[in-house]
């Protein structure tokens, strides 16, 4: 399996875990040292995460706000260090609200961890910012 690959799994596995809320699963696949990147964020607790303590703690809140979390991604693009993932986010609160949003997130990996994630709200942005264009990235797993 080409690194590539082997990033893409790892984020993939992240995610999945994020979704089950197996927050250590998602952790795992993290850095000791990695930054959660949210001061694009248009919601909740904008800001940047560094560590896993701190990146728990923003998760563990966003837990708090909302009984279901479901971020479902739309494909994979790898782009060498970077996997960049659109995705459409589904979140129920306390209440009951439905809440729908599309971003898009990139992962730094290094050494097979994710060092870096970055949430955007434009796909676009996403891709200019790991030197890719909309044309560039036909590449999904």
């Amino acid at each position: 399996m080409t690194m590539s690959k082997r990033n893409v799994e790892t984020v993939r596995r992240s995610l999945e875990a994020f979704n089950r809320r197996d927050l250590d699963g998602a952790l795992r696949e993290m850095h000791p040292d990695a930054e959660l990147d949210w001061s694009r964020s248009r919601g909740l607790r904008s800001g940047i995460y560094r560590g896993k303590a701190e990146i728990k703690r923003f998760w563990e809140e966003l837990y708090d706000h909302f009984e279901e979390i479901n971020v479902r991604p739309e494909r994979f693009i790898e782009a060498g260090e970077h996997v960049v993932v659109p995705d459409r986010s589904f979140a129920r609160g306390r209440a009951g609200i439905r809440v729908e949003a599309a971003n898009t997130q990139v992962s730094t990996l290094r050494d097979g961890k994710i060092v870096r994630q970055q949430l955007f709200q434009e796909t676009e942005e996403a891709l200019e910012a790991v030197g890719l264009s909309e044309q560039d990235a036909h590449v999904d797993s």
